[in-house]
């Protein structure tokens, strides 16, 4: 299946990258719609990946911090080519801003496989929407694509 990446504005596609977030967080994974959207997507650089339809399918953002999330792809697509995709758009995003670092934000769980992968923890353990979350961080050059089954 062909894709296209398209490197976004909040501005410009919020319906598109709202509808997308929605079906995954709140829909599928019921987290309140009030932790999915904040300040930061409208200063956050934003990717859309289509089907071959032109249909949206997947997104992430990468904040102005250099922070990798809202990474949300539609169930049927979520396939190692599509993280791929959209982790390298993002990635050359971050590469384009001159971020030396990635952030991302780990579930307690997944803290072991982001060590693995070169990521280190930054400060304390937090609650985000009732979840137990770790911040991580990693030099950008040293990112290796992320497991699909540590996402979805």
């Amino acid at each position: 299946m062909a894709y296209k990446v398209q490197q976004v504005l909040w501005q410009e596609a919020c319906e598109q990258l709202k509808t997308l977030r929605k079906a995954v967080y709140v829909l599928e994974w019921q987290l309140p719609e009030t932790t999915e959207f904040d300040e930061l997507d409208s200063q956050a650089a934003h990717v859309l990946l289509f089907c071959d339809q032109n249909t949206p399918i997947a997104t992430g953002r990468l904040t102005p911090s250099g922070e990798l999330g809202r990474i949300a792809v539609l169930p049927g697509h979520r396939t190692l080519a599509v993280y791929k995709l959209l982790f390298a758009a993002l990635l050359k995003q971050a590469e384009s801003q001159n971020l030396k670092q990635i952030q991302l934000q780990s579930e307690l769980t997944s803290v072991e496989y982001h060590r693995a992968k070169g990521f280190e923890p930054v400060g304390k353990a937090f609650m985000e929407a009732g979840i137990p979350m770790q911040k991580m961080v990693c030099n950008r050059q040293n990112f290796d694509f992320p497991d699909v089954r540590h996402i979805h």
